[in-house]
């Protein structure tokens, strides 16, 4: 079990926790010399049943309230220390409001220095500790005398007895969920290397593991561990660990990283949230600056308010918080706001979506979407969420939002699951699968109703016109299966309706067959027309007519005026431009052999269609744009 402590400074939060395991958390130099503790201590005991208590001393001074803030993440159980001379003071007060803010829900009190005072002193202050804690999850918390400077002190046994009893009655963990652990610590050991210290809120973890930094992308391998105090052949969820990491350097990694599962490491600069600012704060306008404090982060954002103007005292508001670089969360995550001088803590919230969009933010589909992961954050209902997603929801993002691996996913059998590039699949409502058909149908019906002579359209420039807002991986799954189903027909790179076609006289088709054969032959720089006209002894006028039609019909495609493409090679070109890293006309050409004319071209064509968008220099294919396979035949 892991216990917190939380009060006001010089209570005696570190002298209880060497009285209760026998270990000085003050470790600094400054902390010795000045009395107080700076950063966070950690000390262990054995108790009755053969469980481990870790305690975590955390600083009691206004200036720490950020230690404190990383020290409270992942708690089972907080101690809150009151000194019986002083009695309840600002840090008090503060400590217990940020307890709330992180969902901490267990806890009971030490009143120290109980041998410094007298009975109606004592009287007092458990009077106004239970009103301190009347109206919150901790009412009714049990209060220990306790004078932890003498030893063999009854109160401090009786505190102990309490904390294992509390440690037995703990339920099991779930550990289906990834490996997550944030970091408070990062040192060297000599001969051993790169170590780091945090308390794993999700998941397990064993020697051997692949592991990433996020943010920061370093993979490492876990050497060996440390839980709770000791060697360990398996980390678990809740305990406190040290890992040795190989691979990854002391100072790629500060307190607040987060070392995870290789599946959870995305980042964003922005995550949506419900918020709630405590009843004495002051209000909070749009683009509000205010300090956050997430695992053992620090981070300062800006505040974008979603269901309301602002941010009122008292109330829970929806809001997306702004980062200043990106940061690491996952859905039900807790965090801490502070104002904008870092003086108070104004008030706190839970992640709903730790990848907020920048734009479209308060759109009724986002606010639905978010009232699902809401309700998913409290019942864990899978189906709620891709019921909520108009597009579907691919599973590498369900698994990043939910922290379960695709296995563990539990979804019930009408969810249709459509595949997606690199072997990832897409989750869809049966629902919401029909809207979006109609949608691509309706869309050529129109086309072939303005233009009959053609054969269709190519799949990404039909997307640009029925559905630009749509995700290019639910648009290729989306068009594949009504492909597979029959409900539209593709001629060449050209989707249609299967009643539609462009038909070829019998002459036409004569002549469509050599000039399709030369044009196959000639690759990735196939001839132009006036050098086709003139092979095939041909009027250069009727074999710029019969390639249009050809094109229309869907067989060919025209790059340039009188420069046509057969399906296979281009569906060649269309895949070495998915391949390459920067895929830039130098670049292109390289790979392809042509020239920087010819090159530029036919990018340009992939831009047209749909295929890739030009940022720059630089052509990038869609996010998991799928380009049309050739035909076989």
């Amino acid at each position: 079990m892991i216990v917190g402590t939380a009060g006001h400074i010089d209570h005696g939060k570190t002298t209880l926790t060497r009285a209760l395991t026998g270990v000085d958390t003050d470790r600094l130099k400054e902390e010795k010399a000045r009395g107080i503790t700076i950063e966070l201590g950690y000390a262990y005991a054995p108790l009755s049943g053969g469980a481990t208590l870790g305690i975590i001393d955390v600083p009691g001074h206004q200036k720490f309230i950020r230690t404190m803030a990383s020290g409270v993440t992942g708690i089972d159980l907080a101690l809150l220390v009151v000194a019986a001379d002083d009695g309840i003071m600002p840090q008090t007060r503060e400590h217990l409001a940020i307890l709330e803010l992180l969902g901490v829900r267990r806890a009971c009190v030490a009143l120290t220095k109980a041998d410094r005072t007298d009975e109606a002193r004592l009287e007092q202050v458990e009077h106004e500790v239970a009103a301190l804690l009347d109206g919150t999850p901790f009412a009714g918390a049990p209060v220990f005398r306790t004078a932890a400077a003498n030893e063999g002190d009854p109160g401090v046994a009786a505190l102990l007895g309490h904390l294992g009893r509390e440690a037995a009655a703990l339920p099991g963990r779930s550990e289906a969920r990834l490996f997550r652990l944030g970091v408070d610590r990062v040192f060297t050991v000599a001969g051993q290397g790169t170590v780091v210290t945090g308390t794993a809120l999700a998941g397990r973890v064993a020697p051997g593991d692949l592991v990433q930094l996020a943010p920061g992308g370093q993979q490492a391998r876990v050497r060996a561990i440390h839980a709770q105090g000791k060697p360990a052949e398996v980390g678990h969820t809740g305990q406190r660990l040290a890992l040795n990491l190989a691979g990854v350097a002391k100072d790629d990694i500060a307190r607040g990283s987060w070392i995870v599962d290789p599946r959870m490491a995305a980042c964003s600069e922005r995550f949506d949230a419900d918020i709630t600012l405590l009843p004495d704060a002051t209000a909070l306008g749009s683009w509000a600056p205010v300090h956050v404090h997430i695992g053992a982060a620090h981070h300062t954002a800006h505040l974008v308010p979603l269901d309301a103007e602002g941010l009122t005292p008292g109330r829970r508001t929806r809001a997306q918080l702004v980062f200043d670089a990106p940061l690491h969360a996952v859905a039900g995550d807790r965090f801490v706001v502070r104002n904008a001088g870092a003086t108070q803590t104004l008030g706190g919230g839970v992640v709903l979506d730790p990848f907020g969009p920048a734009r479209k933010r308060r759109s009724p589909p986002r606010l639905a979407w978010l009232a699902a992961l809401a309700g998913w954050v409290e019942d864990g209902d899978l189906a709620r969420l891709v019921a909520a997603s108009p597009g579907g929801i691919a599973v590498s993002s369900l698994v990043r939002l939910t922290q379960l691996a695709p296995e563990s996913l539990r979804l019930s059998s009408d969810i249709l699951q459509l595949p997606l590039a690199g072997g990832d699949s897409l989750l869809i409502a049966p629902g919401m699968l029909a809207p979006l058909e109609a949608r691509l149908l309706d869309g050529l019906a129109g086309w072939h109703a303005r233009q009959p002579d053609e054969a269709g359209l190519e799949m990404w420039r039909l997307k640009r016109m029925v559905a630009p807002e749509l995700v290019d991986g639910v648009w290729s799954a989306l068009a594949a299966r009504m492909l597979e189903a029959g409900t539209i027909a593709r001629s060449g790179a050209s989707l249609h309706l299967p009643s539609h076609s462009v038909a070829l006289s019998a002459q036409e088709q004569a002549l469509a067959g050599p000039l399709l054969a030369a044009i196959e032959a000639g690759r990735f720089d196939p001839p132009w027309v006036r050098d086709l006209a003139r092979e095939q002894r041909l009027e250069e006028d009727t074999v710029r007519a019969l390639l249009r039609k050809l094109a229309r019909a869907g067989q060919l495609s025209q790059v340039v005026p009188d420069l046509f493409y057969h399906p296979r090679p281009l569906a060649e070109l269309a895949g070495i431009v998915a391949a390459l890293p920067d895929a830039q006309a130098a670049s292109f050409r390289d790979a392809t052999g042509l020239g920087r004319k010819r090159a530029i071209q036919v990018l340009e064509f992939f831009d047209r269609v749909g295929y890739t968008r030009r940022f720059r220099n630089t052509h990038l294919p869609r996010p998991q744009a799928i380009w049309p396979e050739p035909p076989t035949v």
